[in-house]
Order: structure tokens, then C-alpha cells, then sequence
């Protein structure tokens, strides 16, 4: 039966509301005016007659199946459709052929691919001939990042197109329409109505769904905040560890701490840890902030992150998760300096360059009689000991001019150590031209 309301384009009544409710042209898709709009990309090609192969980038249920079957239907196209969790490289050989003789006959086709980044290289590589030869206009549907998911080949091939998760606006006209379908008001306080809106985290698709079940419920109950998080299940949000998502949101979180803004780097560590983020690998980049982006300026904050990750070892969650917040916003309101990761990076740069040079004689281990009759050690002055506690010598190689790495700007515990290395720099230059001040150790 379900083959016969397919057949003459009616959905069944028992159908689902997202399908009974999705657009009939791309006026009615939300959301995505960037792109549809007035002046946007694909509304310029549908405009101009003539489609042009693409990927639709963007969240679940931000409406990137409509569009491509919208698109074929506004364009004249033949609408084919295959998915790349269920079709293999029979399936797009038959939708090769089918878009062929269709061709021949005159009639363009569209192959929508969904979830396109689960084919394999080679399998992406079968798509070119076809595409170049204009057998088939592609639109291939992702929810991943197609710079990492994608040949390079295929994408020169294709255009991108980035879908937005659906805002609130965008999701309440959606609750409108149901509505209006429905012929009944979803039975919500206003609070709760936004907290579904909350809920749906900008999956249109999902909110139709959670709705479904609202529409169940008898007309004369009215839920708030409480009874709609009685009757709805919480979704999980939309994170994935292993992809741009995890990557977007560390990426986040380092930003906002280097940024010195530890409300902000708060939201994006408590996001990756409702997430399901392994709270260890969160430590370890919190270390790393500490020792890239604050440094010398607060020495303390290399402290207080291993402190954190061993709080969470013996804690753990979700108790341990606190002292990861605490090293967040200690690194986040510290003064902030890159003077010993750029000097690091200059120094590696230089020990390249300079390959093996030795260091001078008088710094060089003399254990041994033949060592100290080569000169090993001699005249190696005591800085400790000598009247100044600094002795001027020069430590470089020899071969090697002198060279300075770490530039201090003077934030935080770093001001004295400027001071200092100032200081340093103006006795040393003054012993060069007095001469080298006078051993007291060896």
C-alpha cells in the first residue's frame, strides 16, 4: 500500500509529520536564505536554468534532502537518489547507466548522494567521468567537513554550499506550520515552547518529531518547563569526537582562554564534556595551554593544570571535572605570553641551522688530564661567585654570534625577568669592553 501512495506522490496519512510537512518549493524551506534567498548562490542558478554539481554541508535535519529534490523539480531535472550507507558500486553503476539513456532521450538527471562522505576514495573517484562528462548533476549531501571527507578532485568539480543549523526563528515557524496542520495549538506554556525550541538544538527534523508526540497528548493538558522535560527525552548533543566538531569546539575553548575570557572558555569546556569528551584528554590540552599561551609570565599556571589533571586522576567524574574548571579560569585571568614558546621555536631554528658546533673551550666537561691540557674548562668563571653574580661570559659557540631568543614584553612575573635580562645584557656589554671579571671557582 505504501508503494501506491508513493507512486502517485500522496503520503500516507500515518506518514510522519516531517514528511507530511516538507516543503512543496524552496520558498517554503527555512533557515537557509543565505543560499535561496534573493541573490543567493543556488537561487542565482535555479534562475538562470542551469544546475551546477555541489555538496550541501550542514547539521542534520537543516533540510539538505529537500533542497536537492526541490532543486530537480524547479529545474526540470530527473530527481534520482541513492545513499551511501546502503548503495555500492552496483547501485551507482545502474544510477550511472539509468542517467545515460535518460540523457540520450534528452532528459537531465540529478543524482542526490546522501551522506556522500561514507563513500570510499575510490568510490568517489567513480563519480568524475560521469560528472565531467555532465551525465549527472551531483548533489551530495555531509554532515562532515568536506575538505577532510572529500577527494580533492571531486570537490574541484563541485560547489559547497554550507547549511545553517536552524535558529529559533527559523524552528518556531516550523512549530507554526505544524501547528496549522495539526489544527491545534501544541499544549505549552511559552517557557516550555522555548525550551522545546532549545531542545531541537537547530535539528528541524527533530523538532517535528518531539512535536509528534506533543500532538498525542490530550488537547486540555498544558505542559511546562517541568512536564515537557517529563515527557521528551533529552537528546545527546551534536558532538562527535572523532570529527570537526571536536576539533571546532578545542579549537574554541584554547581560543577563549588565550583570549583571557574564562566565561567563554567555561561554555565551550562544560559543551565538550556534555559532549562525552574524555575529560584526560581535556587536562592535557589544558597543560599545553599553559605552557604555549602564559609561560613565563605566570609560572604558577603549568602548576595549577598538572594539579588539575592529577585532581581529576583521583577524583574523577563528575567531581574531578570542577578542578579542570578551576585550571581553565586560572589560565584564562593570567597574564599571557608567548617570549619562551617563540624563543624555543627560534632556538630549534638556530641548533638546524648551526648543525654540530661545539661549545667553547672554557664551558666544555674536563674529567680527564688530556681534556684540561686541550684547554677543556680553562678560565670558566663561577657566575655565583663573582661580585656581580653574573660573570658576562659567552656560552654560544665560538662559530657562532650571539643570538637572543627570549623576548620578555614584561606581563605579569615576566616584568622582573625583563628587568633582569636587561640588566644582564647592559653588564655584559659593559665587561666585553672593560674585560671579563675575575674567576672565583672553577
Amino acid at each position: 500500500m505504501s508503494d501506491l501512495f508513493e507512486a502517485s506522490g500522496i503520503l500516507p496519512p500515518d506518514a510522519p509529520l516531517a514528511d507530511r510537512l516538507r516543503p512543496r518549493t524552496l520558498d517554503e524551506v527555512v533557515g537557509q536564505d543565505h543560499l535561496l534567498g534573493p541573490g543567493g548562490p543556488i537561487r542565482r542558478m535555479i534562475e538562470a536554468g542551469r544546475l551546477g554539481s555541489m555538496i550541501l554541508w550542514g547539521p542534520p535535519g537543516t533540510g539538505k534532502t529537500t533542497i536537492a529534490r526541490l532543486l530537480a523539480q524547479a529545474a526540470g531535472y530527473e530527481y534520482q537518489a541513492i545513499s551511501a550507507v546502503f548503495s555500492g558500486v552496483a547501485d551507482l553503476k545502474k544510477a550511472f547507466e539509468a542517467a545515460r539513456l535518460r540523457r540520450a532521450a534528452g532528459q537531465s538527471t540529478l543524482l542526490f548522494v546522501d551522506e556522500i562522505h561514507r563513500f570510499n576514495r575510490a568510490q568517489q573517484d567513480g563519480f568524475l567521468p560521469f560528472v565531467e562528462a555532465g551525465v549527472v548533476t551531483l548533489v551530495g549531501a555531509t554532515t562532515e567537513n568536506p575538505s577532510f571527507e572529500l577527494n580533492g578532485a571531486l570537490l574541484s568539480r563541485s560547489q559547497v554550499y554550507v547549511l545553517k543549523r536552524l535558529d529559533d526563528a527559523a524552528l518556531d515557524q516550523l512549530l507554526g506550520r505544524a501547528e496549522a496542520h495539526m489544527e491545534r495549538a501544541l499544549p505549552l506554556t511559552p517557557e516550555a515552547r522555548q525550551a522545546m525550541l532549545a531542545l531541537a538544538d537547530g535539528d528541524g527534523r527533530y523538532l517535528l518529531t518531539m512535536s509528534e508526540v506533543l500532538f498525542d497528548l490530550p488537547e486540555d493538558e498544558r505542559l511546562d518547563v517541568q512536564g515537557l522535560a517529563g515527557v521528551l527525552q533529552r537528546r545527546a548533543p551534536a558532538y562527535d569526537k572523532s570529527r570537526e566538531e571536536h576539533y571546532n569546539l578545542i579549537s574554541a575553548l584554547h581560543k577563549s582562554v588565550r583570549g583571557s575570557d574564562p566565561d567563554a572558555a567555561l561554555y565551550w569546556l562544560a559543551r565538550m564534556l556534555n559532549g562525552g569528551e574524555d575529560p584526560l584528554y581535556l587536562a592535557r590540552r589544558i597543560v599545553r595551554m599553559a605552557v604555549e599561551d602564559i609561560g613565563e609570565a605566570d609560572p604558577l599556571s603549568i602548576l595549577v593544570a598538572n594539579a588539575a589533571k592529577d585532581a581529576y586522576d583521583f577524583l574523577g567524574s563528575p567531581e574531578g571535572e570542577l578542578a579542570l574548571a578551576q585550571a581553565v579560569v586560572h589560565l584564562a585571568t593570567a597574564p599571557k605570553s608567548v617570549g619562551v614558546y617563540e624563543a624555543f621555536k627560534a632556538a630549534k631554528k638556530a641548533a638546524y641551522e648551526t648543525g654540530s658546533l661545539m661549545p667553547p673551550a672554557h664551558i666544555r666537561n674536563a674529567p680527564t688530564k688530556l681534556m684540561k691540557s686541550l684547554g677543556y674548562g680553562k678560565g670558566y668563571q663561577y657566575d655565583p661567585s663573582t661580585p656581580e653574580g653574573f660573570s658576562g661570559t659567552n656560552f654560544f659557540p665560538d662559530e657562532m654570534e650571539r643570538r637572543t631568543f627570549y623576548k620578555p614584553k614584561g606581563e605579569g612575573h615576566e616584568e622582573k625577568v625583563k628587568a633582569r635580562l636587561e640588566r644582564w645584557a647592559a653588564m655584559r656589554a659593559r665587561m666585553a669592553a672593560d674585560g671579563p671579571v675575575d674567576a672565583v671557582g672553577d
